[in-house]
């Protein structure tokens, strides 16, 4: 026997999709306490990723009259199209945003990116953010608390490790407040909390070469059990991290994020 499928007045499932980690935002004052945070203008090129059932959406649009959103279930385009159509003009992108150009997106300006990220992709969305923090003014997003705290971390801490690396590297981080599951429906298991990242600019960043520097992150970090000089065997020798003012006997949660740029700026050894 089949059951019979819900609708709201607005044309959205009553039922979320598991299998996309969707959790939808309710809670008015959450909702009102993250447009204050983004404190959107006239002008500005909003990209919300995964704009669900409009929570956030509308809000924004009453604020500055026209955004994006990118939203990969397609059941929720056309009702959110519906109810975008009397708060403004809402561009919406059908696809997975880790396949979105970021860049090409924002044209000649920046963007400022907003979301409620699924939890089971919200690392590979930050890097995929990070990978266009040229183009991008600043982002808020909902995320697990967890994350939210690894993100923002610092050296001698259980979760400092290569997502508080990379993004601090690049953004400044800056954690606002934490959000309860009750917000949601469903209600997850966890707290979720929101996040700001501000881009620093390219001459107050310092890596020289982004791509040695993430691999000496990552493998730093990939092994975080053992010692600088076993975890970056083949990537890093202890000469070149004598020559950086960096013990080899040091594990990777003991670096602060300047320790692990001036690493990475280091001549290759001969």
């Amino acid at each position: 026997m089949s059951s019979t499928k819900l609708y709201d007045a607005a044309g959205f499932s009553r039922q979320a999709k598991k299998s996309l980690g969707q959790n939808f935002l309710h809670d008015r004052s959450v909702i009102d306490r993250i447009v204050l945070a983004v404190n959107p203008q006239p002008g500005d090129h909003i990209v919300e990723i995964g704009p669900g059932q409009g929570a956030l959406t509308l809000p924004l649009l009453d604020r500055i009259g026209a955004m994006s959103a990118i939203e990969f279930d397609r059941d929720l385009l056309q009702p959110l199209a519906l109810a975008a159509s009397t708060h403004g003009t809402l561009t919406l992108i059908a696809a997975d945003v880790l396949s979105v150009d970021f860049t090409a997106l924002a044209g000649k300006g920046q963007l400022r990116l907003v979301g409620n990220l699924p939890y089971n992709l919200s690392s590979p969305i930050l890097f995929h953010a990070l990978a266009h923090a040229a183009v991008v003014r600043d982002m808020h997003f909902m995320l697990q608390r967890e994350v939210v705290e690894r993100m923002a971390s610092g050296p001698g801490s259980k979760v400092y490790g290569r997502l508080s690396v990379m993004l601090q590297a690049y953004c400044t981080v800056t954690p606002l407040f934490t959000v309860p599951p009750g917000a949601f429906r469903p209600a997850p298991k966890v707290d979720s909390a929101i996040v700001r990242l501000v881009p620093r600019a390219a001459d107050a960043i310092g890596v020289l070469d982004p791509l040695r520097f993430a691999a000496i992150v990552r493998a730093a970090f990939g092994q975080r059990r053992k010692t600088l000089r076993n975890a970056l065997d083949g990537v890093v020798d202890s000469a070149t991290m004598l020559a950086a003012d960096i013990r080899p006997d040091l594990r990777a949660e003991q670096l602060a994020v300047q320790d692990f740029v001036r690493l990475a700026n280091m001549p290759l050894s001969a």
